[in-house]
């Protein structure tokens, strides 16, 4: 059965794991550090989303040569601020120039495929070398960009758009 709180020192015992009566100390399990996930070859494979855009992403250590549905990143990439989107990942972490990426990516645009493959990048950064989390994390790159383009509803020109209003 549940232990009934009466008071506010009972809440801040419960909270910090102590019995506010001075009783037994609970101790908070804490987990053992990450362990990095590699496959056979030596790679770490991630999934990232951005819009409709799916990225499949696999980074082991190298030159720094990006691959992107079998081409370079400067080929299938060519606006300079989408190739800068792909290096943000590295360049908060200072790990430029020391992992290779191959990534697949379908659907959506070119920009949605950039962010998708940073995510993925950012992902699978993480899992190669736990350590780098805290960095990646509170610069916002492990969290999925969950916006996307709003359904069109009937009665409507677009998603939220009327059509034009008639007095008479």
């Amino acid at each position: 059965m549940a232990e009934q709180l009466n008071s506010l020192e009972d809440l801040k015992g419960a909270v910090e794991g102590t019995p506010a009566d001075g009783g037994d100390t609970v101790l908070l399990d804490t987990s053992a550090p990450r362990e990095p996930v590699r496959d056979s070859l030596g790679r770490s494979y991630a999934t990232g989303k951005r819009k409709d855009a799916v990225a499949r992403v696999w980074i082991k250590p190298g030159s720094g040569k990006v691959i992107v549905n079998g081409k370079d990143v400067n080929t299938y990439f060519a606006r300079p601020v989408l190739q800068m989107i792909l290096r943000q990942p590295f360049q908060i972490t200072d790990r430029e120039g020391q992992f290779d990426v191959m990534a697949t990516v379908k659907g959506g645009g070119l920009t949605g495929q950039a962010g998708a493959v940073k995510h993925g990048v950012s992902k699978a950064l993480q899992l190669y070398e736990p350590g780098l989390r805290g960095a990646l994390k509170a610069a916002g790159f492990l969290t999925r960009d969950s916006r996307v383009v709003e359904r069109k509803k009937y009665g409507k020109a677009k998603a939220r758009k009327s059509f034009q209003f008639s007095k008479r």
